[in-house]
């Protein structure tokens, strides 16, 4: 397997500070909102790296939380991370719609009992499929009649 240059890293970790949201997000967040549901960020990120990207993204005003994995001092798929958003938001886990970004992530949260969803932009085969998500979407356009 090749090596990545490890002098990368610091430029690849700033480069998620200035990354754009999808085309569709703020939309589908802004209608989900409109819902009355609470929205929330879950992320390995770090609490300055997230809000950054939050800010950089234009979508902090949907959001009720950014949650980072920091307090936990754990990573995603780890179970206490997901329990994060249930003890923030006092939730039971069967109440909470989860949109990873990753494969990986669906299926921790899954397995945590969150009811998930797969925006699958890429139509990329199913590697985890005992832990199917709740329903499979194409954009996030899709959450809003979910």
């Amino acid at each position: 397997m090749p090596s990545v240059d490890r002098g990368l890293r610091p430029k690849l970790l700033e480069a998620y500070r200035t990354l754009d949201a999808f085309p569709d997000a703020r939309a589908a967040l802004a209608a989900l909102k409109a819902q009355s549901l609470r929205l929330a960020i879950l992320s390995n990120g770090t609490p300055s790296m997230l809000s950054a990207a939050v800010q950089t993204a234009g979508l902090a005003e949907y959001l009720d939380a950014v949650v980072s994995v920091d307090t936990v001092r754990r990573c995603k798929p780890r179970p206490e991370v997901y329990a994060l958003v249930t003890d923030d938001f006092a939730l039971d886990r069967s109440n909470v719609g989860f949109v990873p970004s990753t494969r990986c992530d669906l299926m921790g949260a899954a397995s945590f009992g969150f009811q998930t969803y797969w925006v699958n932009r890429l139509a990329v085969t199913d590697e985890y499929a005992d832990f199917a998500p709740l329903r499979r979407i194409d954009n996030l356009a899709a959450l809003s009649a979910a």
